[in-house]
């Protein structure tokens, strides 16, 4: 697999929580907490399950900092 994103994360699935259309995929990266939204179609389609090796691959448009008061 070849990709032009570059905030590519190794990552265990630690739970998958299906809803009716929308999975909730948990990932432990190295000791941090991630969580991907993805269709259920897709999550059955790579066969995620708890112990699956994945890549997780960050593409956001906007990154937001705060700063307490």
């Amino acid at each position: 697999m070849r990709l032009s994103a570059r905030n590519k994360i190794d990552a265990t699935v630690t739970g998958v929580t299906r809803g009716e259309a929308t999975a909730n995929v948990a990932l432990d990266a190295g000791g941090v907490r991630l969580v991907a939204s993805i269709t259920v179609e897709a999550a059955d389609e790579l066969g995620l399950t708890e112990g699956t090796q994945v890549i997780a691959i960050v593409k956001a448009s906007d990154v937001m900092v705060a700063v307490p008061d």
